[in-house]
């Protein structure tokens, strides 16, 4: 079975940095594409970031340059490092699997970013 538990949110001042992690259980992370995403009061939910199995990070627009995705093969487990954190990062991060069409997703981690 595939679980994914998300960690690591919290209350940041603007500038500040969190690092979020994903642990999975069930599959391996080196094996398939793992995904961040978040979702913000009264939004859609929106992709963020993303490792491929290769290991080459992919990221959104709206937060190149200060996030940082990366992983731990032998925790299996999905980092997200956020730096120079804005109040428009604030939503719950939610970690995604995509297995055969299935999503598998965790029950996210709020961040709250004050100005």
């Amino acid at each position: 079975q595939v679980q994914l538990v998300e960690s690591g949110g919290g209350v940041v001042q603007a500038g500040g940095s969190l690092r979020l992690s994903c642990a999975v259980s069930g599959i391996y992370v080196s094996a398939n594409r793992v995904s961040w995403y978040r979702q913000a009061p009264d939004k859609l939910r929106e992709f963020v970031a993303t490792i491929f199995r290769s290991g080459t990070p992919s990221y959104a627009d709206a937060v190149q340059g200060r996030f940082t995705i990366s992983r731990d093969n032998d925790k299996n487990t999905v980092y997200l490092q956020m730096d120079s954190l804005e109040p428009g990062d604030a939503a719950v991060y939610s970690c995604n699997l995509n297995i055969r069409g299935v999503d598998y997703w965790g029950q996210g981690t709020q961040v709250t970013v004050s100005s």
